[in-house]
């Protein structure tokens, strides 16, 4: 039987945890990291990884020790792995090593394969204890972005809606605003203001003319993609008149007219060609492209069509969905997921426990697809 660790352990590496998630928007694509110097049940030093380019949260914790104090002999929490190579910052481990610990204490093994335990090892040959798997399943959890983009080569896929409590995302006459309250559309746009992309469908565009920018902004600026098969974005849209603020791409089918492409690459707009035939295969012709470009989380805002094309691929991961307390009503008032669905209830994803957070009236359910 694996023994469980010191109630100590746990304590400070959710601590260490906690600084990492500081990090959310400002290091991807790199993976959010906390680390903690504790010796004698007292914290020397923390530190987390604050930005992309920045120094790691080894480094930062022994940055921030008192003057004077000699942090040899303590334990040291981190979240991840130690990094063993040098990147845009040198190792971590050669700094931890330096450091002459007593232990380390380390959450989860880096699944990057330049890395992928020989922290741990490099470290442990030092002659220095090391831990793995505090708060594992944590430390995953806060990483899985980063995680899927390393082993699948995606991005993270988050599908936000907001719909009655009758479950529908807008009227039968297309009318959808505002369905949540805003103070959910003011946490949309935190989210917004974190992710690397947000990906809406040509029928929002056309019915809603959205800006799809985070205000205020966020530590990331998204790109804006439209999945749009026959280039139909207007010239005069506020899409294409907001490109100073944020990048815009087209999705458009192999058929779309040549004049319609060109004239929005005239703008400035990137286009991009679904060469699938097919709104499933954009999708998977999407998510290579989006990883190729850095991404690590997308956003999906938009309607029942583009929804369910991600679904049917299995391509989301997570789920927000704002539930306002209004009714609607209509039988072809559009629900969240188009297509043509599943046949049987057996067949539907396997998603987590369900999260309910109440924000002003409104309900915002959030889960993620079990892998």
């Amino acid at each position: 039987m694996t023994q469980a660790p010191p109630p100590d352990d746990q304590q400070w590496m959710r601590h260490a945890l906690a600084l990492a998630a500081q990090g959310k928007g400002r290091v991807e694509p790199n993976p959010m990291v906390g680390c903690v110097i504790v010796r004698d049940h007292v914290a020397l030093a923390e530190g987390f990884h604050q930005k992309f380019g920045g120094p790691h949260a080894e480094r930062e914790a022994l940055s921030a020790l008192p003057a004077g104090c000699d942090p040899a002999g303590a334990t040291w929490y981190v979240t991840l792995e130690p990094c063993c190579h040098t990147g845009k910052t040198p190792p971590c481990s050669d700094a931890v090593i330096a450091a002459r610990p007593r232990r380390v204490v380390v959450a989860a093994v880096d699944p990057f394969p330049e890395v992928a335990g020989r922290g741990i090892a490099q470290i442990r040959a030092a002659g220095i204890e090391v831990e793995v798997g505090v708060c594992e399943a944590e430390a995953n959890r806060l990483n899985a972005p980063f995680i899927k983009r390393i082993r699948q080569r995606q991005p993270w896929v988050i599908a936000k809606w907001a719909m009655t409590l009758d479950g529908k995302i807008a009227t039968h006459c297309g009318n959808s605003q505002w369905i949540s309250g805003e103070a959910s559309r003011r946490r949309v746009h935190q989210v917004r203001g974190q992710v690397d992309a947000i990906v809406t469908g040509i029928g929002s565009v056309l019915a809603d003319d959205p800006t799809l920018t985070a205000r205020p902004p966020g530590p990331r600026t998204a790109a804006r993609i439209v999945m749009d098969d026959r280039a139909q974005v207007p010239l005069d849209s506020t899409l294409i008149k907001t490109q100073s603020l944020a990048g815009l791409h087209v999705m458009v089918g192999a058929a779309a007219p040549q004049d319609r492409i060109d004239a929005l690459r005239n703008t400035g707009c990137g286009v991009i060609v679904n060469a699938s035939g097919t709104r499933t295969g954009g999708v998977e012709q999407l998510m290579a492209w989006c990883h190729d470009q850095g991404m690590t989380n997308i956003l999906l805002e938009a309607g029942a069509g583009v929804l369910a094309s991600f679904f049917e691929v299995d391509a989301i991961d997570e789920y927000q969905i704002f539930i306002a307390p209004k009714l609607v009503g209509g039988s072809t008032a559009p629900g969240p997921l188009g297509g043509v669905g599943l046949s049987q209830i057996a067949q539907s994803p396997s998603l987590e426990p369900l999260q309910v957070e109440t924000i002003e009236g409104d309900l915002l359910v959030t889960t993620r697809r079990v892998r």
